[in-house]
């Protein structure tokens, strides 16, 4: 009788970094096994998270980017007029309002805003109605108002249903430090440049009146924490951003972890990173030719566009 051969079949992803997960690569493994075919078990390739070593003699300025480090310190509370004055700042009264629902109380543009008997302004007729410049969407003034009460109050307004900013937006970051330079390393997808690496760096403290326990201690974890670009003319642009937006400090807050739900820490506000220096097997890294367009339509919700560079 001739003996059949049959060459051993992999088994990867055993680490649960790929799409097939570790139970089912081993279920998969036992049946083989029982229907007598051999098992070859290899495991994923693990993520290169950071670049070779680099001599502080190889690390350069970023071009056409002055300096190489950015600060903030503790907010320092802006002098911004009331409420009431920063709503009608951005909005039109409206005379005649259409028979639709304002979209923060949910009741009817021809009728009292839902705020009605639980705040109140002088002078501010619960009915009222106003239109944003920009947007042209409508809501109650005492709508906009309580919106903007719970918000970061620094005189900024974001439409509720298009997310258009009026002002500067501003956010909660703590303090802390923001590096950047150029390292002599490529990254995937871009085998013709030299890499921008970003370094930030924020400790532990106590939560200020902007974030959601004042006085209670915040964790930060993962610091510093490194994230790269590519060293060419968008990468470039998008570093001139982030430096607006950190600037703004609009880079980081303070919530719940999406990854440990460890709450009252550090957290990424919506604008991603790439920490992910040689590899993109958890999704943070390159080759991504998405990436770059993906960070500028970020930046831009946040308020952060080209016209905030200053030259």
């Amino acid at each position: 009788m001739e003996s059949i051969i049959v060459p051993a079949l992999p088994v990867k992803n055993l680490n649960g970094s790929g799409p097939v997960h570790p139970a089912l690569a081993g279920m998969t493994g036992i049946l083989m096994c029982a229907a007598g075919l051999p098992v070859c078990l290899t495991r994923a390739p693990k993520p290169i998270l950071h670049p070779p070593p680099v001599n502080k003699s190889e690390i350069k300025p970023v071009p056409g980017i002055s300096g190489i480090c950015r600060k903030t310190k503790k907010k320092h509370l802006k002098k911004v007029k009331s409420p009431e004055d920063v709503v009608r700042r951005y909005m039109q009264k409206v005379k005649n309002p259409p028979d639709e629902d304002c979209t923060i109380c949910m009741e009817r543009l021809v009728s009292s805003s839902g705020y009605e008997g639980v705040m109140s302004l002088r002078g501010v007729k619960p009915e009222l109605v106003g239109k944003l410049s920009k947007c042209s969407h409508m809501y109650h003034l005492l709508c906009l108002v309580a919106m903007y009460n719970n918000g970061n109050k620094d005189g900024s307004l974001q439409c509720p249903t298009c997310k258009a900013i009026y002002g500067e937006k501003t956010g909660t970051q703590p303090p802390g430090k923001m590096e950047y330079h150029v390292i002599p390393h490529s990254l995937p997808g871009y085998p013709e440049v030299k890499t921008i690496r970003i370094v930030y760096d924020i400790p532990a403290g106590l939560q200020g009146v902007e974030h959601p326990n004042q006085g209670k201690k915040f964790t930060a974890r993962g610091f510093p924490r490194h994230c790269y670009l590519p060293d060419n003319e968008k990468g470039r642009k998008i570093l001139k951003l982030l430096i607006v937006a950190w600037d703004r400090r609009l880079i980081f807050t303070i919530g719940t972890s999406n990854t440990t739900g460890e709450t009252d820490t550090v957290v990424w506000n919506e604008i991603h990173h790439k920490t992910e220096f040689g590899s993109n097997l958890t999704g943070h890294g390159y080759p991504d030719p998405n990436y770059l367009e993906n960070v500028l339509a970020e930046l831009s919700a946040q308020g952060v566009m080209e016209d905030c560079i200053k030259d």
